[in-house]
């Protein structure tokens, strides 16, 4: 068990329905998440990937951690490599854990690369979405960040230690114990999606209250409640009105995007957006 903040995670909870408010509601981004996990699913859920260079790219600008670091690593070994370790990552034997931590060794170490991580988990959870989400941002024992410190339990969290490692049963055990919460809460579908946004939402917290000068300048749009949340989970790779992406690519150009899929991710804020009343549906 995860020694949870119960109090924390409501919320956190009711926060996340008033914030959606003026994109939609809710239920806005739980479909937005279905679609780029079915985007995920139709480019890498055969066994043999052949995926192509803008197909990749495309998937990147849906990873928030990767879309600005990814074009020097297919410069150097190449989308056919990219592929083929991607194809291990989803389709190879053993154990997820042994997968992930097989694909991140076979990038270069170091700071510069810890976004492979994020990649690797993306990949895996958006494509086989009973795969928890096991991103840096939503445990990193190393540095003891995270949503996990967010909604942990203790008087003073923030001088509290906390030794659960970021390894599949501790990233199993908090979802299963954010479906527990949202059940008693009533949401009754999309619960793995919900879960996916709540913690996203939770991150985005800390974002706007503690983060660093780095952060800030990452997250510059001011006024939109639910910026920072869209941005955890990609959703504001789309520029709708454009059909770009916020991928750069080595030279500095923008890299183009589908629009028939960024304008139903269209989650900018909106006058007339539909009323959502909550995500118990």
């Amino acid at each position: 068990m995860l020694d949870l903040s119960g109090d924390r995670l409501r919320r956190a909870f009711a926060d996340l329905g008033a914030a959606a408010q003026p994109t939609g509601g809710v239920s806005r981004y739980i479909t937005a998440l279905h679609l780029k996990s079915a985007l995920f699913k139709d480019l890498l859920g055969q066994t043999a990937i052949g995926i192509s260079e803008t197909e990749f790219l495309d998937l990147a600008a849906f990873i928030a951690p990767v879309r600005r670091r990814i074009g020097p690593a297919i410069a150097r070994i190449g989308i056919k490599e990219m592929a083929a370790r991607i194809e291990v990552l989803l389709h190879g034997g053993g154990t997820v854990e042994e997968r992930l931590a097989f694909f991140i060794e076979r990038f270069p170490d170091g700071k510069e690369m810890r976004w492979v991580r994020d990649l690797g988990a993306e990949l895996l959870h958006f494509t086989q979405p009973s795969v928890p989400l096991m991103a840096r941002w939503v445990w990193d024992a190393r540095v003891s960040t995270g949503v996990l410190r967010e909604i942990w339990h203790a008087d003073d969290v923030d001088c509290t230690q906390i030794t659960a490692p970021d390894d599949l049963a501790t990233f199993t055990t908090l979802r299963a114990e954010l479906d527990g919460f949202l059940e008693t809460e009533g949401v009754y579908r999309d619960r793995l999606w919900m879960a996916d946004l709540l913690m996203a939402h939770i991150y985005a917290g800390y974002i706007n209250d503690r983060g660093g000068q780095y952060l800030r300048n990452d997250f510059t749009q001011e006024g939109d409640p639910m910026l920072h949340t869209r941005r955890m989970l990609g959703l504001d790779a789309v520029d709708t009105k454009t059909g770009r992406t916020r991928l750069r690519l080595i030279d500095g150009a923008a890299h183009e995007f589908g629009g028939a899929l960024s304008a139903r991710l269209d989650l900018t804020p909106a006058d007339d957006a539909p009323e959502v009343a909550d995500a118990h549906s």
